[in-house]
């Protein structure tokens, strides 16, 4: 229903004097004899009157206001939690709730079907497939409650067994509508073995010892015995044997294992089957761990013996992806071979230094790549050398000229995550030891900390970095780390803002770039069966600028060798591309494409994990179904129970609500009225020159 009125910005009155001022325009306008008849004339004296009193009236500003009624039915959606615990109870439920759904839509309710995957089920019920491998109930119920926002949802009906594994419980969340429960599954706990959990590191170093860990439950199995046993690739690598002692009992069981294949390896955990249990399908786990030998080669190459040898060493070990390698000129034999080895990162304590001890082999190394390198200097060190050799800052000292300094951190540093309040502590630090002079920053260069004399703040640097040259380099421009760390023990029993700053830089400028023009990776790393997987393209030119258009052949090998091709177009704002129905699995990928007329390839894996979450727990929960319906203001019925749900919501059923829009514009701005004025205009002067006049 829609209803109209003018509004007036001034008072009603103006509208006669409106009318009087078309009149009187008109009447003087054709008062004189007219040239065509007595009645064409008043015709002509109407046409123009009107025009005058609608314009006259148009600048009075009047405004319309429009209301706009809608009748808005009452909305029921039936929610099914179709996953597959429910494979047994859900569907001897359909023929009832179908019954429920014609029943309400006679009554002329709007009824819509909702499930774990589809927002409006269009199909018959009977073809609903329980076929959902993990249940969000929580999701369920607020993906009705956004479907409908701002309409007239008033019950919603969910069939489940109130079993959910994702999200939060939906007892936690409040809705606007009423919620009628249906509980189907039995409420007493099965016998049954299961396990739970599963814990263990997602990746492990070539060759290291790791444990996998198992979480074991038991319901009715007290006083009996299980084998629960680890295995790769149908080979048994272990069992345990034990014993259930209580009616429901939990058990861990830890395994500790080693692998000499890299890549991603697919363990499985499993359960003896015990006689009388509900199911077995939750007696079996996978374990995916990625097996490494990828750790970072680090060398320490130091002019003698120093305390900040080992601190450094400490901190770097704290991560298990370096591997440190120490050589100490005069000490170690093998020190002058160490040019002979490849590195990630070179660390130089006090070298090259003022008597040139391995000065040429040291050179020639660095010569040969770009390999990052970390300077710490002392009062050993050549600065002239120094500062030939490194691309962050440039050293003008005498030799045997030094300075007491503590550090203080910039806070204007960005290209770290490091906190500021956490690094304050280093002006309580015992001083280091550096060249006494001036120091220049080369382009690109970032200063990490500055120099404090005493309480004198002074903008000379104390560890800069580089990132942007073809070596990235580090400098720390003093000795005595090693102080540092044993006097912020001493202050906080720590030893992390020291530390967490070495490893930072560290980490930073021995990371690898990737310099590839062509790139194909999955968003993640891990799946779960019936997720759609998702692959980014990225293709570049010589200048390293984002170019399309090249077909790309993808192949996907699961674990059995099974191989399957698939082929698409790297096109702009269509760079992705997404493949489902992928089966539990280390799956290997393989991508190439024609780049400059030369096969560019790509290869890589990804997991995709078969969660079980529905065989963990078969025990219905009609305790929560009954809080739900309780604190929503619905029923809970059991799935025996719909026929008096359809009664109830039939004799409750809610009321039509009335939603009214209203909409106030300047009547000036009706399209109409323009037209409406044309034709008058349009019929007086085309019948004036008709009639030879103008």
């Amino acid at each position: 229903m829609l209803l109209t009125e003018i509004i007036f910005q001034t008072s009603p009155w103006y509208v006669g004097f409106c009318l009087l001022l078309g009149a009187a325009y008109a009447f003087f306008l054709y008062q004189p004899k007219p040239v065509w008849s007595k009645l064409l004339n008043t015709g002509l004296a109407i046409l123009r009157g009107a025009l005058v009193s609608i314009i006259a009236f148009l600048l009075l500003n009047p405004l319309l206001r429009s209301i706009q009624t809608l009748v808005d039915k009452p909305k029921v959606v039936i929610a099914i939690d179709n996953s597959e615990s429910m494979t047994n109870d859900g569907p001897k439920t359909l023929t009832a709730l179908n019954n429920l759904r014609e029943a309400l839509a006679d009554e002329g309710l709007e009824v819509a079907v909702q499930t774990l995957n589809s927002e409006n089920y269009q199909d018959e019920l009977a073809k609903l497939k329980f076929d959902r491998t993990t249940t969000n109930l929580s999701n369920l119920l607020n993906s009705a409650k956004s479907n409908y926002e701002g309409r007239n949802l008033t019950d919603v009906v969910l069939l489940t067994d109130g079993i959910s594994n994702q999200g939060l419980a939906p007892t936690y969340s409040n809705y606007p509508f009423r919620i009628h429960s249906i509980g189907v599954g039995d409420t007493l706990p099965k016998r049954d073995v299961s396990i739970k959990a599963i814990s263990a590191n997602k990746i492990a170093y070539l060759g290291n010892q790791f444990p996998i860990q198992a979480d074991i439950t038991a319901s009715g199995f007290q006083g009996q015995t299980a084998t629960v046993s680890l295995r790769q690739n149908g080979s048994t690598i272990s069992t345990q044997r034990i014993a259930f002692g209580q009616k429901e009992d939990f058990k861990q069981v830890s395994f500790q294992t080693s692998s000499t294949q890299k890549g991603v390896q697919h363990y499985t955990l499993d359960v003896e089957p015990l006689k009388g249990e509900f199911t077995t399908r939750n007696n079996h786990r996978d374990v995916y761990i990625d097996i490494i030998d990828g750790k970072e080669k680090v060398l320490m190459l130091a002019l003698a013996t120093h305390p900040d040898i080992k601190a450094i060493r400490t901190i770097l070990e704290k991560n298990l992806n370096y591997e440190v390698d120490v050589k100490i000129f005069g000490v170690n034999p093998a020190a002058e071979t160490f040019a002979e080895k490849k590195y990630d990162l070179i660390i130089l304590h006090q070298l090259p230094d003022l008597f040139n001890i391995g000065g040429d082999i040291l050179q020639r190394y660095l010569q040969r790549d770009n390999t990052p390198v970390f300077f710490i200097l002392g009062t050993q060190s050549n600065t002239t050398k120094v500062s030939q050799l490194n691309s962050a800052v440039t050293v003008i000292s005498n030799p045997g000229q030094i300075d007491k300094v503590s550090g203080r951190f910039n806070p204007n540093f960005k290209l770290l995550n490091l906190d500021a309040d956490k690094l304050s502590i280093l002006e309580k630090m015992p001083p280091l030891t550096v060249p006494f002079g001036e120091y220049r920053l080369m382009p690109g260069s970032e200063t990490i900390l500055y120099q404090n004399v005493g309480n004198l703040r002074t903008n000379k640097p104390l560890l800069i970095l580089n990132t942007g040259g073809a070596r990235k380099s580090a400098v720390l421009v003093g000795e005595g780390i090693w102080q540092w760390r044993l006097e912020e023990y001493a202050l906080t029993d720590k030893q992390e803002a020291v530390d967490e700053l070495l490893q930072k830089v560290i980490q930073l400028i021995s990371v690898k770039e990737d310099k590839r023009k062509f790139r194909v990776y999955p968003l993640a790393n891990e799946y779960n069966v019936g997720d759609k997987v998702t692959f980014e393209t990225e293709v570049y030119n010589d200048i390293y600028e984002k170019i399309y258009g090249q077909s790309i052949r993808l192949e996907i090998t699961d674990e059995k060798g099974k191989l399957q091709p698939y082929t698409y177009t790297n096109g702009e704002g269509n760079s992705r591309f997404e493949l489902s129905g992928l089966k539990q699995g280390v799956h290997q990928f393989k991508a190439t494409t024609s780049l400059n007329n030369k096969i560019e390839t790509v290869t890589g894996q990804f997991i995709v994990r078969d969660l079980a979450l529905e065989s963990l727990n078969h025990t219905a929960d009609y305790g929560m179904l009954r809080a739900l319906a309780q604190q929503s203001g619905g029923q809970f019925v059991k799935a025996n129970q719909i026929e008096s749900l359809k009664d109830y919501l039939l004799k409750n059923k809610a009321v039509d609500r009335l939603d009214s829009t209203e909409d106030l514009s300047e009547l000036i701005q009706n399209k109409w009225l323009f037209f409406l004025l044309l034709l008058l205009v349009t019929l007086e002067w085309g019948t004036r020159k008709y009639q030879g006049s103008y």
